[in-house]
């Protein structure tokens, strides 16, 4: 018997006022109706963000500094692999699709060559496409990307935007083995994850990649120019990157990183496909 949906979930479901692809929705949707996240998840969350705080004050002591990032991976792999539920798992692959693809698209079209290339297909392809990799490639893009507005002409138009290293997300190309043990929601595994990747990075490590969620904001602002939409920044909910945070909320925070991309992702796919069924009208 089919799990009834609440009239909240329902509206949300159907609401498309913000831009983001349905198959995201979707796969949202059957994770918010995963009856572990209501029950796990409140209780797991409080221990792991307890222990979390303790493993951050331990790790800043003047003790000497280490990290695992190979041993990290393949943890987290493992448990993706055997507990974390199908659509959170191509909800992760997808979120590495989404930032590259921004990442590539805001390098391209303010004429700078770094080029990012994460796109996992599977959970094994994880082990090579890491997400400690996943958050150098973030800094990499804004250490070379240098001034927003020098590149970017006045009179720029979303026609002339270029699309040679974009790839469009197809979910067929995303391979899940299911499990019967997979019953972990999103949002609890992240809670599992948060004091792992605390544990097994060095300190500095850790602090950059919880902040890097607040560079959501400089890249909606840099877009924003290149499309000339203004508006893109009211999709970031991580804003003022000078201004570093803890990990306190530091669930929330990555969930809102995750709902960026996907609306900034589906933004942008939505002008490519009018610019290129423009260029075919025009050309015919």
């Amino acid at each position: 018997m089919a799990k009834k949906v609440s009239p909240y979930l329902q509206a949300i479901s159907n609401d498309d006022s913000l831009p983001i692809e349905k198959v995201a929705t979707q796969l949202w949707m059957t994770d918010l109706n995963n009856s572990f996240r209501w029950v796990l998840r409140p209780l797991l969350q409080l221990f792991f963000a307890i222990l979390l705080h303790i493993v951050w004050f331990i790790k800043r002591l003047p003790f000497p500094q280490f990290s695992a990032h190979h041993f990290l991976q393949k943890t987290i792999c493992w448990f993706c692999r055997y507990f974390v539920s199908p659509e959170a798992n191509l909800l992760i692959l997808r979120h590495f699709a989404t930032e590259s693809n921004i990442l590539n698209f805001l390098s391209e079209n303010t004429g700078h060559e770094h080029r990012v290339n994460l796109y996992p297909k599977t959970i094994n392809d994880m082990l090579n496409s890491t997400f400690v990799d996943h958050d150098q490639e973030l800094f990499d893009c804004f250490i070379k990307l240098g001034k927003s507005q020098a590149p970017i002409s006045a009179n720029q138009t979303p026609t002339e935007c270029t699309w040679d290293s974009w790839q469009p997300i197809n979910m067929d190309d995303f391979h899940i083995k299911r499990r019967s043990t997979q019953i972990l929601d999103f949002e609890t595994s992240h809670a599992l994850f948060m004091c792992l990747f605390c544990f097994l990075l060095k300190k500095d490590e850790y602090r950059d990649a919880i902040n890097g969620f607040n560079l959501d904001q400089s890249i909606a602002i840099r877009i924003g120019r290149i499309i000339d939409d203004p508006t893109l920044t009211e999709l970031a909910y991580n804003k003022y990157p000078q201004y570093l945070v803890g990990p306190w909320n530091l669930g929330q925070r990555f969930l809102m990183h995750g709902f960026f991309t996907e609306h900034l992702y589906a933004r942008l796919e939505t002008i490519r496909l009018i610019q290129l069924e423009k260029s075919s009208a025009d050309s015919a």
